[in-house]
């Protein structure tokens, strides 16, 4: 059965400016990749029914995994969704991200949610990615400098 994995944080920064994190390609690729990967944007289009193609590679042993997917829905400062789908048939099926984001009192709440992950790949794993993923991505849009 595919999996499914669910996060939530809080982040002390706007909306908008973690809705640009995940539709502009030089920051995605600097905070997506868990610890350990580089990433490479091979095509990015941010729109809906736009498609992107990435991949990140092992730092260690060199070996990389390629994936893309679709933009299904976005809504600035709010929510994006996207498909996801490894180029690897080893890794079959479509996963469906979604990403909801709420203003709140001291920043933005975020809520990911991951369906569809295959079968190869434990969740606990695609987890620990994600936490790792997240706190990049607190690194990448709390700070608040202005010069």
């Amino acid at each position: 059965m595919p999996g499914t994995v669910r996060l939530h944080r809080v982040l002390t920064t706007t909306p908008d400016k973690l809705y640009r994190a995940f539709v502009e390609a030089d920051a995605l690729a600097k905070w997506l990749p868990p610890n350990g990967f580089t990433c490479t944007v091979h095509s990015f289009e941010a729109k809906v029914g736009g498609t992107f193609k990435m991949s990140f590679r092992n730092f260690t042993t060199g070996d990389s995994h390629s994936f893309g997917g679709e933009y299904l829905d976005l809504v600035p400062g709010e929510r994006v969704r996207y498909t996801d789908t490894f180029d690897d048939a080893n890794l079959p099926g479509e996963m469906q991200v979604t990403v909801t984001l709420k203003k709140v009192s001291v920043g933005t709440e975020i809520n990911i949610e991951q369906a569809g992950i295959p079968d190869l790949i434990p969740v606990e794993a695609c987890y620990l990615g994600w936490q790792e993923s997240l706190r990049n991505l607190a690194k990448l849009v709390e700070p608040d400098i202005r010069q």
